[in-house]
């Protein structure tokens, strides 16, 4: 009869809890990409095809119109929101204070061109509306020079 040890055991739990540690971080990793920040808080959008245009609309509760940054790059619509907060309260001897920041950045990528420069937004009572007007493709595509 073989001797069991109790160390083996323990190794093999560690490379378990281990590997299990690696799938947790490549999930925390992955949604950090897809918010655009470490830490970020999320942005949910929807993007809809309206025929001539689309529609993206996102929701941005607790932002001011001047925390939003909309762009276009690469067919790629980038928006980024930032907000800081602070309080304070104070009652005799004691100060109370509280600073909060909160970041938002999403890309999302286009399924077809669009008209950069005819892209508008608006954004009411926390949510961001971004017209995206489509543009035909250039149809006769661009001349490469072989030489």
């Amino acid at each position: 009869m073989a001797n069991r040890n109790p160390f083996d055991e323990l190794d093999e739990l560690f490379d378990r809890m281990q590997r299990n540690m690696e799938r947790a971080t490549r999930m925390w990793e992955s949604e950090a990409l897809d918010s655009g920040l470490p830490g970020a808080a999320s942005m949910n959008v929807d993007l809809e095809d309206q025929g001539d245009e689309f529609v993206l609309t996102g929701d941005l509760p607790g932002f001011e119109t001047e925390d939003i940054d909309v762009r276009m790059q690469e067919q790629t619509l980038h928006i980024t929101a930032e907000h800081d907060e602070s309080s304070e309260e104070s009652d005799g001897e004691y100060v109370h204070r509280e600073r909060r920041q909160t970041s938002v950045e999403r890309a999302i990528p286009l399924p077809s061109p669009v008209d950069a420069d005819e892209v508008t937004a608006s954004y009411n009572n926390g949510v961001l509306t971004v017209r995206l007007p489509k543009t035909d493709p250039d149809s006769d595509g661009t001349q490469i020079d072989v030489t």
